[in-house]
């Protein structure tokens, strides 16, 4: 089928709604950055794809295309459902501007986002896209990367959620040097320095001792 593909994209046919549902998902995947980006935009307006399973290259360019191609429906409540599809290609600007429109994203998406883009996002941004699911990210917290990200966060950040998330950097440690203890001797350093002191002195006590005996 791969074969077919390539062969009827190398003979310039266009790649359009009716070829890309014909050839479904599972295929789009395989094709090339060349033969992705032959993919005329509006066609993805009619077309239904859920490239989530792709390389993360398809999903990139596909989310580009589709962001194109929906794009007059942008301020729509209909946006997020003709989007989230490709949100795998979000980068994480993208992920910050829709965390403000109310979207209700389910976690199973969530855990889909670009690695990089979910890593960038503050527990209130996560909060603003997942809404009335976010409850649900108390279940994902021990799976990647949903435990990477929640590794990176402030715990006192994680606990405004008010999920019971845990795991996250703990704030208002200070870490402790014990100084060095010397070992305790038998005479004060003061008791030492004086003995010194007097010994040339002593010595030459004992000498004239000697002498006069």
């Amino acid at each position: 089928a791969s074969a077919i593909i390539k062969r009827y994209v190398g003979l310039g046919n266009a790649l359009n709604a009716t070829a890309l549902d014909a050839i479904g998902t599972k295929y789009v995947c395989l094709l090339n950055a060349t033969e992705l980006n032959m993919i005329d935009s509006s066609s993805l307006r009619m077309a239904s794809l859920n490239p989530s399973a792709c390389s993360q290259l398809t999903k990139d360019i596909l989310y580009a295309k589709a962001k194109r191609a929906f794009s007059d429906k942008r301020r729509l409540p209909a946006y997020y459902e003709l989007i989230e599809p490709y949100l795998g290609g979000a980068s994480g600007v993208d992920l910050k501007v829709l965390s403000k429109d109310n979207v209700n994203m389910n976690v199973t998406t969530f855990a889909k986002l670009r690695r990089d883009s979910l890593m960038s996002l503050t527990p209130s941004e996560v909060q603003g896209l997942l809404g009335i699911n976010l409850g649900d990210l108390k279940k994902w917290q021990n799976k990647s990367p949903i435990r990477e990200w929640i590794l990176m966060q402030k715990q006192s950040e994680l606990d405004k959620l008010h999920v019971g998330l845990t795991g996250g950097t703990q704030e208002g440690y200070i870490n402790i040097i014990t100084p060095r203890v010397q070992p305790p001797s038998s005479a004060s350093p003061g008791a030492v320095a004086m003995t010194l002191h007097l010994l040339p002195a002593l010595l030459i006590s004992f000498l004239m001792m000697l002498i006069l005996s």
